[in-house]
Formats: structure tokens, sequence, C-alpha cells
């Protein structure tokens, strides 16, 4: 199954890349397809690549659909389940 994951943007670097936290764990995402894309913004990630710059309202309403889905979060992030609330 293919999967685009809502993530924060919350470092940059100069050399297009970026550090998204999706659900708790944080992965080096690239921003190569995304250049607009600023810290604090949301983005789609998938393989590793920021794919689309989203609405933080549609970002949350994804996230709290993942979070329903535990088996799914820990099969895309290892890890970030037990972050939650």
């Amino acid at each position: 199954m293919c999967l685009a994951v809502p993530g924060k943007i919350v470092s940059m670097t100069q050399d297009g890349s970026a550090v998204a936290d999706m659900l708790g764990a944080r992965r080096e995402v690239s921003l190569r397809l995304v250049p607009d894309a600023a810290l604090g913004d949301y983005v789609l990630v998938h393989a590793g690549f920021a794919i689309q710059v989203i609405d933080p309202q549609e970002a949350a309403e994804t996230i709290a659909l993942m979070r329903e889905l535990d088996e799914l979060v820990e099969e895309e992030l290892p890890g970030a389940a037990g972050d939650r609330a």
C-alpha cells in the first residue's frame, strides 16, 4: 500500500531537505518537489519526499483519522503509536 503521511516541517536546511514531524516521529524529507514549503508548513510525505503543501486543517483531520488506525500507523511509522494521548 502506498501512503502519504502529513508532517509538519520543524527544521530546514539550505540543501533542500527538512525534518518533518509525522505523528511524533521525526524524519528527514526532501523538499525538492515543494520548493515553496516553509518552516511550520504541513506537507504530505511519501517515500521520503514532501509531495504537496497542505492546509493545517486538512492535516489535522487526516492525522485524527490516522490515529484511529493503530495497525497502519505502527506499520508506516514504527514507534509513533506509543506517542498517543
